[in-house]
């Protein structure tokens, strides 16, 4: 046992090698962007689907742009056990969210694949296209096709060009009216394992690699459009004016104190602002905001979103305000599957770390596919928490804790009763 840290540090190098070359195919030079779809997301791609076609896999590319990579069980009728993460990113992002997921799994069927064994169920490894949403505004493009969950009348979408999505997928050399024949059927999932960073700083407080993720937080999310009366900054006075703006204000540090007084089951964010025709000698008139709202548990979601919906009505009542709610998001919370998760705990021991339970709050291509598959993630430490920067880092040794709890997993998976579908 002396040599396994030794391999798991070399395995661990690689994979970053991996990441640092991913990292720099770009659509910028400032951090890392590389939108679905983009010139530089196609670059990503190929490199992607080159490093599996070399390690043995089967690759793909399906009709929404997912990479997909495969090691074959010779059993009739085996399922199939997916291992995956995304390639997308948002603006000026980091190099490590969704990547590190993806090179990490390519090492683990890497291995699995110059070992030769007879496998009892199928593995496939997907680099999803899409998970951000940062392109179309709509989250889970690439797992929502695997999953058979893809609405088509998404199709529709379009970016801030005007091109759809439905040209955007032809572009790649996707067919989009073909897209539901890229799903793995339900019958034919065995589960899902996710390998991402935390995103938050918990791990890195608490110098701990890695955690279990016991649940992915729902979220929902609202536009808010407040209409008052704009006017000149000048002539009218202070105790006749409809503020738009000033109300949103308001509203704003409300949210955060609501968010701050029930920190232990909920998040609340106001994240966007649009004053519309702004001047600064013009009183606003009209102002759209954003409000993000995060629980793991779906009855205190529900009556968060109510809670801060009524404050709103109130503050905009008080101020003479018209106010338009509108939800444009909702997941619900998703909890990771107890088998799967007791598997990855125990490999978690086994490796000699401790068990940290953990909430995602950020969601994640876990979430369609909980919807029809048994699904569990493992985070691991990021410099301070951070996430969506380019100060985003993860450092070696917290990575090769990753690759060896996750090839323990994978063996314990490999011999359990969960293989029968149990």
């Amino acid at each position: 046992m002396e040599t396994l840290p030794t391999t798991y540090s070399a395995r661990a190098a690689r994979i970053m090698q991996r990441i640092q070359q991913l990292a720099a195919i770009s659509e910028d030079t400032d951090g890392v962007t590389r939108r679905f779809g983009t010139p530089a997301f196609v670059r990503g791609q190929h490199l992607v689907r080159t490093w599996m076609g070399a390690s043995g896999l089967h690759t793909r590319l399906d009709g929404i742009g997912n990479v997909r990579g495969r090691l074959e069980s010779p059993v009739s009728g085996a399922k199939t056990f997916v291992l995956a993460s995304h390639i997308d990113t948002v603006v000026n992002a980091g190099k490590f969210d969704g990547p590190l997921g993806v090179l990490l799994g390519l090492d683990l069927l890497e291995n699995l694949a110059a070992q030769g064994e007879s496998l009892p169920f199928h593995l496939e490894l997907i680099a999803f296209s899409d998970e951000e949403g940062v392109r179309f505004h709509t989250t889970y493009l690439g797992s929502k096709v695997v999953t058979g969950a893809f609405e088509e009348s998404l199709l529709i979408r379009t970016d801030a060009e005007g091109i759809t999505l439905a040209q955007a997928i032809a572009d790649m050399g996707g067919d989009p009216a073909a897209l539901a024949q890229d799903a793995i059927p339900t019958t034919d999932w065995l589960g899902y394992f996710e390998v991402h960073i935390e995103q938050g700083p918990v791990l890195w407080e608490r110098n701990i690699p890695v955690a279990l993720v016991t649940a992915i937080a729902g979220q929902q999310r609202v536009e808010l459009t407040w209409r008052g009366m704009a006017g000149h900054a000048g002539t009218v006075p202070m105790h006749m004016r409809q503020d738009a703006l000033a109300g949103v204000a308001e509203f704003v540090l409300a949210a955060e104190q609501f968010g701050l007084t029930h920190a232990h089951e909920l998040v609340a964010t106001v994240g966007k602002l649009d004053v519309r025709h702004a001047a600064s000698n013009v009183i606003p008139g009209e102002v759209v905001c954003s409000l993000d709202l995060r629980s793991a548990e779906a009855a205190r979601l529900s009556s968060a979103y109510a809670e801060l919906q009524a404050l709103a009505e109130t503050i905009a009542t008080r101020r003479h305000l018209h106010l338009t709610w509108n939800m444009v998001q909702y997941t619900a919370p998703v909890s990771c599957h107890a088998g799967l998760n007791e598997l990855l705990a125990q490999a978690i021991t086994e490796a000699g770390h401790p068990v940290v339970p953990l909430v995602s709050g950020a969601g994640h291509d876990a979430v369609p596919v909980s919807e029809v598959a048994p699904a569990t993630m493992l985070f691991v430490r990021c410099f301070k928490g951070i996430s969506h920067n380019p100060l985003e880092n993860v450092e070696l040794p917290d990575l090769a804790a990753a690759v060896e709890v996750s090839e323990r997993f994978l063996s314990l998976l490999l011999t359990s009763e969960i293989r029968n579908g149990s």
